[in-house]
């Protein structure tokens, strides 16, 4: 993703659920923006092929998929991640 998609991502997430979520850190890592969580977890969203968004939960340095929910739309964002964030309580898409 370029500058201005990150950009318009973050805003579509929302800044109160990024505070939820990683405490407001934002990195961005091979065109995915990534939001630490804790305890080694991360929610990795990236845009997909079909102009939706896919959002996974992953863990450790390996990124070891916990859980994906693919062609999110913009409207659906900000709770998606909010939901992959809750790791200890929440589960979260399905691995295959």
């Amino acid at each position: 993703m370029e500058k201005y998609q990150i950009d318009q991502l973050i805003a579509q997430i929302g800044k109160m659920n990024i505070w939820a979520i990683s405490g407001g850190r934002v990195g961005i890592v091979d065109g995915a923006l990534v939001l630490p969580v804790g305890k080694g977890y991360k929610v990795i969203v990236e845009l997909n092929g079909k102009d939706y968004y896919d959002v996974k939960r992953v863990y450790g340095k390996a990124n070891k998929v916990k859980g994906v929910v693919k062609d999110v739309d913009c409207f659906q964002i900000g709770e998606i991640a909010y939901q992959a964030s809750c790791f200890v309580n929440v589960k979260f898409g399905e691995v295959k």
